[in-house]
């Protein structure tokens, strides 16, 4: 009699071959690792045609100093490019003469030179063509840097006088803010341009806090880069009753939750009372451990920055007050508040040095670079 085939064990029972089917997670690694490798290249190429950009613009500087080029020969140089190169893209003449401005614009900044190859070529030619100041080059190739604006983005922030805005009216902080987190200067604005929602010249704060919602890619932008939304209308509980914020964000390289509180009409000193109220209550209640306290940001139609200093300066919550626009700013009558800015601290720092004082920088307002001996961008 024959005997019973012995049953298989479970591991036999698996097919040989057979694996186990990989995750979600595993093939989005891999995902990963393709676009790493793809944003690396794109970065080279862009860093290798800025150098060559920057190579010919030299060329082309130094001949037209020792040997009159002028447009004539530029002219001849883009058709024998093109007659040799018929492949080659981005040689016309007017780009030669372009590569020559870049070079002869930052031949005496090589400080910048690791700004300028982190931006497209579009976005230099941006800054080159709206900027008339070195600092006010500096400003935006680091906004750029940081933000990783598009050139739509930068143009709307060029044509909006970012820099004049910046430089003009710094960003109206309460003392508890400058003490927990020194570096929100340099991400809170003053004024918020806010063209983009098309609001008419009346409108609600319920039309106001819809508009910001439904466009909320852009609002994100006109923030900045670090800034994650959570919700609008977000309720908060205390003593029974509820309550809700107009909009709640996290800003990531704050580590904080960022309370917005929408006013339509001016500024008024007791407004700060429900933003502090809010700021105590997401503190208590929804604030995580590892994070900073909470910091509010009072967002309204206008505002008087000498009462919002009063207002602001025995706060103690983290909170500021900023107003918003829904059309761009004068962009001319900007610059020229500018110049009269420059001229009155350039005339206030030569009589601070007849009188033996040393000039103290003014804080946070974005200052010309030292001049150094020029050398080649590599």
């Amino acid at each position: 009699m024959s005997k019973a085939p012995k049953k298989s064990s479970r591991k036999t029972a698996i097919k040989r071959g057979e694996t186990a089917s990989p995750s979600q997670a595993e093939l989005d690694e891999v995902l990963a690792l393709i676009d790493a490798a793809k944003t690396r290249a794109l970065a080279a190429v862009n860093t290798t045609l800025l150098e060559l950009h920057w190579t010919l613009g030299e060329y082309i500087s130094w001949r037209a100093a020792a040997a009159g080029w002028g447009q004539g020969t530029v002219n001849a140089l883009a058709e024998h490019i093109a007659q040799r190169r018929p492949n080659a893209i981005g040689f016309s003449a007017r780009t030669l003469w372009r590569m020559r401005q870049f070079y002869e614009t930052y031949r005496d900044q090589p400080e910048l030179s690791p700004l300028v190859t982190q931006v497209s070529w579009t976005h230099n030619l941006i800054i080159m063509s709206g900027c008339k100041r070195a600092e006010e080059r500096e400003f935006y190739l680091r906004m750029c840097v940081r933000e990783q604006w598009g050139k739509r983005e930068l143009q709307r922030q060029l044509d909006g006088a970012l820099f004049e805005r910046v430089v003009l009216s710094p960003a109206k902080l309460s003392p508890p803010v400058t003490v927990l987190h020194p570096e929100a200067a340099s991400i809170f604005k003053d004024t918020y341009l806010l063209e983009f929602l098309d609001l008419p010249l009346r409108h609600s704060e319920s039309d106001l806090q819809r508009a910001l919602v439904e466009q909320l890619k852009q609002f994100l932008l006109e923030l900045g880069r670090d800034f994650c939304y959570i919700g609008s209308q977000y309720p908060v509980q205390v003593g029974g009753r509820d309550f809700e914020l107009d909009l709640l964000f996290f800003n990531r390289a704050l580590n904080a939750l960022i309370a917005f509180e929408l006013k339509v009409v001016e500024f008024q000193p007791e407004h700060l009372g429900k933003l502090q109220f809010y700021l105590e209550a997401l503190d208590r209640d929804v604030r995580k451990p590892h994070e900073q306290p909470s910091i509010g940001v009072l967002l309204c139609a206008t505002k008087n920055n000498e009462v919002v200093e009063y207002a602001l300066s025995r706060s103690m919550s983290p909170a500021l007050v900023a107003a918003y626009q829904t059309q761009l700013p004068d962009k001319k009558l900007l610059q020229a508040k500018l110049h009269e800015f420059y001229a009155l601290a350039e005339s206030q720092a030569g009589a601070d040095a007849e009188a033996d004082i040393v000039p103290q920088p003014a804080a946070r307002l974005p200052t010309t670079p030292k001049k150094r001996k020029a050398r080649k961008t590599t």
